[in-house]
């Protein structure tokens, strides 16, 4: 992988990382500023739906934080874009979509078969 590529994923795994974290900021803010009185059970079964969402969406974004960090440490010891399973090149194409992948498209789509087979 050329200079140009690396240095891009860094900065927009950086850039992902930090802007994650600062959603969980928000998250905490809004959650621990506001007390809210319902008078309709209707508003307030809406108000913890919500809750309940947004908290889901911080879970997977904390899982997440791990992959970027795993992905930031691949980049510094020369691993990143390298395929784990068969050891070739992953294309930019595919870290641009998933830059955490650790995978190449084929291994990627031999492991989802894989898993389909066992019922997984």
């Amino acid at each position: 992988m050329e200079q140009k590529d690396l240095d891009f994923f860094r900065q927009y795994l950086q850039d992902s990382l930090q802007d994650i974290l600062r959603k969980g900021e928000e998250t905490i803010g809004d959650m621990t500023d506001t007390v809210e009185v319902y008078a309709d059970p209707a508003d307030r079964a809406t108000a913890e739906s919500d809750r309940a969402f947004t908290l889901r969406l911080r879970d997977r974004e904390r899982k997440l934080i791990r992959k970027i960090q795993e992905a930031q440490e691949r980049i510094e010891d020369g691993t990143y874009g390298i395929c784990e399973e068969c050891g070739e090149d992953i294309g930019v194409a595919r870290l641009k979509a998933r830059p955490v992948t650790t995978l190449c498209i084929k291994c990627k789509a031999r492991q989802e078969a894989d898993e389909t087979l066992r019922g997984e």
